[in-house]
């Protein structure tokens, strides 16, 4: 597809927290990824920069979704294919039931570059905003574009 990127190595990481550790050797924006499910069932990823202390009940009226939850490991595991810690959106390549809607941070997008893993704890891959967009779209997805709003 053209898209460029490049993958650092480290031990394995499972949270924002231990993630920042690595901020200094991987320059760009860094990420969190939340699975979430409505309460109507339907099944969201929503990928936004790692420090935003998202209000999950905005985001919920601003996509015009019923309220969330978390999803559980196992309908992460069966849906996207991956173990908790390892969310990235390219995991959406495994979503060929088209179940899952990836909502992407708007503001997330102006960084450069962006630091996913790949579908695993222990590396994480920088990739372009546009080439990321790319790949998404080459999975049939289209993503949504969204302002994310902190909690108050």
């Amino acid at each position: 597809m053209g898209i460029a990127w490049t993958t650092y190595a480290h031990a394995p990481v499972f949270t924002v927290e231990e993630a920042a550790a690595l901020y200094d050797s991987q320059p760009g924006g860094h990420t969190k990824n939340l699975f979430l499910k409505d309460k109507k069932g339907g099944l969201w990823l929503v990928t936004l920069r790692d420090h935003l202390k998202l209000d999950l009940n905005a985001l919920s009226r601003t996509l015009g979704a019923p309220r969330f939850s978390f999803g559980s490991a196992e309908l992460l595991i069966a849906t996207l294919g991956i173990e908790p810690g390892s969310v990235t959106p390219f995991a959406i390549m495994n979503d060929v039931a088209a179940k899952v809607t990836l909502v992407l941070d708007r503001d997330m997008l102006a960084l450069a570059p962006l630091n996913f893993h790949p579908l695993r704890n222990d590396r994480t891959t920088a990739i372009a905003a546009g080439d990321l967009l790319r790949f998404v779209r080459a999975t049939g997805h289209e993503p949504v574009i969204a302002e994310m709003t902190e909690r108050a």
